[in-house]
């Protein structure tokens, strides 16, 4: 959904033009990082509609929600990205941490879930 419409197709606001006296390369630099934000965003929420279905998968497969030695590889593999990319590797730990609790919360949903269909 990075044509400027939600994924319901209704029509994103608009960022607020800058006020008349407001400084223009200031207000350049926070419509990148506004529009940074959104692709982030919609970046997530790509992410947990395949994690659902992983979820879901792992339910009727009877599989565990974590997978930690999948989860030490990705901490890993996102730290090297990291510091590759100029980004302190500390803060990519906790932000992709926070999402790996994220998806296993909804992992556990799913497998209790489905525990109470199958009663």
């Amino acid at each position: 959904m990075t044509d400027g419409t939600s994924k319901r197709g209704e029509a994103a606001p608009p960022a607020p033009a800058p006020a008349p006296n407001e400084d223009q390369v200031l207000a350049g630099f926070r419509k990148s990082i506004d529009n940074i934000d959104a692709a982030l965003v919609h970046m997530l929420a790509e992410r947990f509609r395949i994690t659902q279905a992983v979820g879901a998968y792992k339910a009727t497969a009877t599989l565990p929600p974590a997978d930690p030695a999948r989860e030490t590889e990705q901490i890993a593999r996102l730290r090297r990205l990291a510091e590759e990319s100029d980004l302190d590797p500390e803060f990519s730990e906790k932000f992709i941490r926070f999402v790996i609790e994220e998806v296993i919360r909804h992992h556990e949903k799913a497998r209790d879930d489905g525990k109470a269909k199958r009663g």
